[in-house]
């Protein structure tokens, strides 16, 4: 890992502010893997975001905006985030969404699936939309019209472009994640 977590006792005053509200949204919005150390300090990308501020609260911005009350379907949103997170091939972000994927019901079998970067072939049908729609983005160029339209059908309007800054913020994660080399959390022994 290139940064140090950085422990709630070292924070200056500007990283303890946004300390405070990532820290309230983890314990809201992100359970099931582990994201904050023993003694506090922050793990994930939240690690990075702290040691620059500037960049850091508008990602956590963000974050919130998709997290808080979110249109799209639990178990749609965690297929888009994996393929983004796997296209990338990020670490952390597979370790944590792997995790919360099987708490939003995705089989074992497809969870591995979708790591490996293939389609598989028992998606729901909102779940299958997530995957091309997230697949089509990550591999870059124009998204195509009818998997556009397809998730305006199933989505709205609302839902699609929530799905469409999902895949963007999990875009920045995942390249986060990368450049900073953080690393999947030691299981407890």
């Amino acid at each position: 890992m290139r940064l140090p977590l950085i422990p709630p006792s070292e924070l200056t005053p500007e990283q303890r502010a946004l300390y405070n509200d990532m820290s309230e949204g983890i314990a809201k919005n992100f359970k099931g893997f582990v994201a904050v150390r023993e003694d506090g300090a922050l793990a994930g990308p939240w690690n990075p975001w702290l040691h620059e501020p500037v960049f850091g609260k508008p990602s956590w911005e963000l974050v919130k905006a998709l997290a808080d009350n979110p249109s799209l379907p639990r178990a749609a949103r965690e297929v888009a985030i994996l393929v983004t997170g796997a296209h990338f091939n990020s670490a952390y972000e597979i370790y944590a969404h792997v995790l919360v994927g099987e708490l939003r019901g995705l089989s074992d079998e497809k969870l591995a699936t979708i790591v490996a970067g293939q389609r598989p072939n028992d998606l729901t049908r909102h779940e299958a939309i997530a995957y091309d729609f997230a697949s089509a983005l990550v591999r870059g160029g124009t998204l195509p019209e009818l998997t556009y339209n397809t998730a305006v059908e199933a989505f709205g309007q609302h839902g699609a472009a929530e799905l469409s800054y999902l895949v963007g913020l999990y875009c920045l994660v995942s390249v986060t994640l990368n450049t900073f080399d953080v690393p999947v959390p030691e299981p407890k022994a």
